[in-house]
């Protein structure tokens, strides 16, 4: 058999194209001869290695008709689309992580505790003084049976007059829930009160002295009200009424804002008990710089002061038909060349304790 012939029967045979009677007698043929097995063997791999050629001929050229169809992208652009997938799938990552360690470590609860602590202040007020005049009641009235005890006092706290027609406020959280409120001031002399708008989310309440009595006393009112922020560190005092007389209290502007990063608010160094809330804070020269609101339970020297420019913005939100004659806070300020212990003196006069049933 020429060997033309047989490569034409081998390439018959590798390309599947024998019938079976066909590819039995060309097996036993290349078994027979030594020789044509040899041929057959070496012209199989011989097409095998062509295929693989053709195939990565075939590659190439795809890869250069894919290549040559694409948009002329810059690479830099191509590469910041993957990467900006990427990105995003690594942030989301992140964000879960620090979310889960969060959670983890008790941060959100640790939260939820110092937000109660700070609010905790006016629930022990409340529960305090309630008992206290609870008890003092029943040993007052224990050998007087016919005597009927007085409502209980919920809480005093303090307040002081933004002008002298019988304007004050205090906080919203003193006046809250409140069946009657007085306001006493430092003689003695108690008024009656009413509140005449609140605004719960600066915690400020505005009162208005509906006694008769109390128009033939109120002379002008000494102190100005100032809405520039002041510096970190400036010195501060108050007044208010933590016990039954006024208590004095200096210090100084520790942080220019409040609780939590609260911008209406000041953080102040001034110490400062149940019985404060609604006082004012006042700098070296007389002027209402804030109201004290409450301080961080447990930690020394974190009070808390709305600040005077939200207190301006509360009076302006007031309707018309809640007041009686306008509200015009006085400009002129007789305080600022007087020495410390002559500001207390005038000062007294105007700060009330509240006292709220």
């Amino acid at each position: 058999m020429r060997q033309q012939e047989f490569l034409e029967l081998a390439d018959r045979y590798l390309n599947g194209q024998m019938s079976p009677k066909e590819r039995e007698e060309f097996e036993l043929l290349c078994n027979q001869d030594q020789e044509l097995n040899a041929l057959y063997l070496s012209h199989a791999e011989f097409v095998q290695t062509m295929k693989r050629h053709d195939a990565r001929a075939e590659f190439k050229n795809q890869l250069a008709t894919t290549i040559q169809e694409q948009p002329s992208t810059p690479i830099i652009v191509r590469m910041w689309k993957k990467l900006k997938i990427n990105a995003v799938a690594a942030a989301a990552v992140a964000v879960l992580s620090s979310l889960a360690t969060l959670y983890s470590t008790g941060y959100f609860s640790t939260l939820r505790r110092t937000n109660s602590d700070y609010s905790a202040l006016k629930r022990e007020i409340n529960n305090v003084k309630r008992n206290v005049n609870a008890h003092n009641n029943a040993i007052r009235n224990i050998n007087n049976k016919e005597n009927t005890p007085k409502d209980p006092l919920q809480f005093g706290a303090t307040g002081f007059m933004l002008t002298k027609d019988g304007y004050a406020v205090t906080n919203y959280h003193v006046v809250s829930g409140a069946d009657s409120i007085h306001l006493q001031n430092s003689k003695g002399n108690s008024f009656k009160a009413s509140v005449i708008f609140t605004d719960p989310e600066k915690d400020l309440a505005i009162l208005h002295i509906s006694d008769s009595s109390f128009a033939a006393q109120a002379p002008n009112i000494p102190y100005t009200f100032k809405k520039q922020n002041m510096d970190l560190g400036e010195g501060i005092y108050t007044i208010g009424y933590p016990r039954d007389e006024a208590v004095y209290g200096e210090g100084y502007l520790s942080s220019s804002t409040g609780y939590s990063g609260d911008t209406t608010a000041y953080q102040i160094s001034v110490p400062v008990n149940p019985g404060n809330s609604g006082g004012p804070v006042l700098d070296k020269n007389g002027n209402i710089i804030g109201i004290i609101s409450g301080k961080q339970k447990g930690i020394d020297g974190a009070a808390f002061a709305i600040k005077t420019k939200a207190l301006i913005e509360t009076l302006n939100r007031i309707p018309e038909e809640s007041l009686k004659g306008n509200i015009v806070l006085n400009n002129k300020n007789s305080l600022s060349n007087l020495p410390r212990t002559e500001q207390i003196k005038k000062l007294q006069d105007y700060i009330y304790m509240v006292k709220v049933y």
